[in-house]
């Protein structure tokens, strides 16, 4: 049976990641999750005041990247701005874990970095960005591995600012890696009712989309997040 529009928008993360989002698109966004009933909405940091703000009283959650999008900087970075996010009302965080250093095979530095952020989020989950589309399944797998293992509350897909989005195969090959503990999070092209319901049939639990409107209404979203 396919979940309602209420139950698919739980899963939804309603995002808008532009460097030139506006407070106008904030509160725009704000109020579409809470007439819709969506989980969250994903910002960046720097948004995550006014769109606390914003949602003060309903039950949707504010979101916070870090890190964000490349993954590459200093992990005591990281961990600050985690720290800044949720003290400043964020209940969740999706980190961008660091690519170079898991394509060069330094798995305990990759590990370190997430422990880092993971150590700073306290009792607030942690999201675990891979950017599949810039990874090998070995790669992917070893990611989820190091997530599985330090108890992330999730793994996601992709950043999509990066290449390509998420896919079947990868949310697939995530969910079988981390077990039924950890969450799933298909991010990047997730545009339309359809391609929703099948990231959840493979194993997503959550969905990062620009498109979450669309999503609940049946309709197709236009080019973004």
């Amino acid at each position: 049976m396919q979940p309602d529009a209420p139950s698919l928008a739980a899963h939804i993360d309603h995002t808008l990641l532009a460097a030139d989002a506006s407070r106008v698109r904030i509160a725009q966004l704000c109020a579409e999750a809470m007439t819709h009933g969506f989980y969250s909405v994903c910002v960046n940091s720097g948004q995550v005041p006014y769109a606390a703000e914003q949602l003060a009283g309903s039950p949707v959650k504010v979101c916070a990247v870090v890190g964000f999008p490349l993954g590459a900087g200093l992990s005591a970075a990281k961990a600050f701005e985690a720290e800044q996010a949720i003290a400043a009302g964020a209940g969740e965080i999706d980190m961008v874990l660091n690519l170079g250093w898991l394509k060069d095979g330094l798995l305990d530095e990759v590990s370190a970095d997430i422990a880092a952020v993971l150590a700073a989020c306290g009792a607030v989950p942690l999201k675990v960005i891979l950017e599949t589309g810039l990874l090998d399944d070995t790669q992917k797998r070893q990611a989820c591995r190091i997530c599985r293992d330090l108890g992330v509350a999730f793994v996601k897909t992709s950043t999509g600012f990066g290449h390509g989005g998420a896919t079947l195969e990868d949310v697939r090959l995530m969910r079988e890696e981390v077990g039924p503990e950890l969450g799933v999070k298909a991010s990047g092209g997730v545009r339309d009712r359809a391609t929703a319901l099948a990231m959840l049939a493979v194993g997503a639990t959550r969905l990062g989309t620009s498109s979450g409107v669309a999503i609940v209404s049946g309709g197709e979203g236009g080019a973004g997040y």
